[in-house]
């Protein structure tokens, strides 16, 4: 099964990609563009039948390895 783990920045934490891809956007004539943020996706493939045990090892290895909790955040998705 492929499972989805989407991470990206918290909200209160700067993003100087983000910035640097808005301000490039913007003077490129894409003036509408107010935010970027810049995260990241990851697509893992799993072995198992149990959805709710998956998206728990999922959840495990995105909290231990995937994302650093002090300052992003992540989504678990499953199909």
């Amino acid at each position: 099964m492929q499972v989805e783990v989407r991470v990206k920045l918290k909200d209160q934490v700067l993003d100087p990609q983000g910035e640097a891809i808005r301000r490039v956007l913007c003077n490129l004539g894409y003036e509408e563009v107010g935010q970027v943020r810049v995260g990241k996706l990851m697509l893992l493939e799993v072995a198992g039948e149990d959805p709710e045990l998956l998206r728990a090892r999922v959840e495990e290895a995105a909290r231990e390895l995937l994302a650093n909790p002090v300052i992003e955040d992540f989504e678990v998705r499953l199909p």
